[in-house]
């Protein structure tokens, strides 16, 4: 369904009890609600939660946010910080984190328990600092909580080298579902894989959804323009729990430990075997340990 959150337009899926506790996951950078394994959702759902999907802005079926000021090809963005000038923003993660709270407004939701993967993560740590109130509990997974690469630095090389892996070009049906099943090998969970056929699957249904390029890449730009917020997570003050996999060759271990380490009383947790990408294997694991934590107090 579609509903208007914070002037604009979100596909939101609502799973299980209507008068269960709302769990919302937040997907990260340039992947939708159908890349949330069905394990995931359904094994929320079997433990009584209310559980939200949707499209972040940019992806899927939620729309989209082109700028005047800010490239959407992946050419033309990597030009400009190769010449090392002012990186455009065409929103930031306090937008995205703007549109979970009217996501909420608009569904009547007073207060959730958040999860959130990837870009997600940051998301969700932005609502920590802006939004408290509205949430039971947060559940950060595979992310940071400072700049990948510290773009005051003046050195445009560690820039153009993560924003290349993670700006894409127009792609065909066929390159896109190709490039999933190499996303899959490159920064997957080895020790929960998801055999290419199911990743295929998955893939098929992402994009005939709709697979934007542009929109994806200006939710790269929005990462880049991502705040330090190691100073400001020691002010948070809400019942928080930190995922992250040993084998993440995308974000390491030791930014997730990081992030742990600055929210007081927050849980960790080191899943051997588990990389950038939550499997239908690794779902079970997943749901118990949310499950578990968020139900500790009740």
């Amino acid at each position: 369904m579609q509903i208007s959150a914070n002037g604009i337009h979100l596909e939101v899926e609502d799973h299980g009890p209507r008068d269960g506790t709302p769990l919302v996951l937040i997907r990260g950078q340039g992947s939708q609600l159908v890349h949330w394994p069905d394990a995931l959702i359904e094994g929320f759902a079997a433990e009584g939660f209310r559980v939200i999907a949707f499209d972040n802005r940019d992806t899927g079926l939620s729309q989209r946010c082109p700028s005047d000021t800010a490239p959407g090809q992946a050419d033309a963005i990597l030009e400009l910080i190769r010449k090392g000038g002012d990186l455009p923003k065409p929103y930031g993660i306090e937008d995205l984190a703007a549109d979970v709270i009217g996501l909420l407004d608009a569904m009547g939701i007073a207060r959730a328990h958040i999860f959130g993967i990837s870009m997600g993560g940051a998301i969700l740590q932005q609502i920590c600092l802006d939004h408290p109130d509205r949430l039971f509990s947060a559940t950060i997974v595979m992310t940071a909580c400072r700049p990948l690469v510290d773009r005051r630095s003046g050195d445009s090389s560690a820039l153009a080298a993560l924003a290349e892996s993670l700006l894409v070009n127009p792609r065909t049906r066929e390159e896109y579902l190709q490039g999933q099943v190499e996303e899959h090998a490159n920064w997957g969970s080895p020790g929960f894989p998801m055999p290419e056929e199911e990743i295929r699957a998955m893939a098929a249904r992402a994009y005939e959804r709709g697979v934007d390029d542009q929109g994806m890449n200006r939710q790269v730009l929005a990462i880049a323009h991502a705040p330090d917020r190691r100073e400001d997570l020691k002010k948070v003050a809400l019942p928080c729990m930190v995922i992250h996999g040993t084998d993440d060759t995308l974000i390491p271990l030791e930014l997730g430990q990081e992030i742990a380490a600055h929210i007081p009383g927050s849980v960790f947790h080191a899943i051997e075997g588990m990389g950038h990408i939550i499997t239908p294997a690794l779902s079970p694991l997943i749901v118990d340990l949310v499950t578990g934590f968020t139900k500790r107090d009740a």
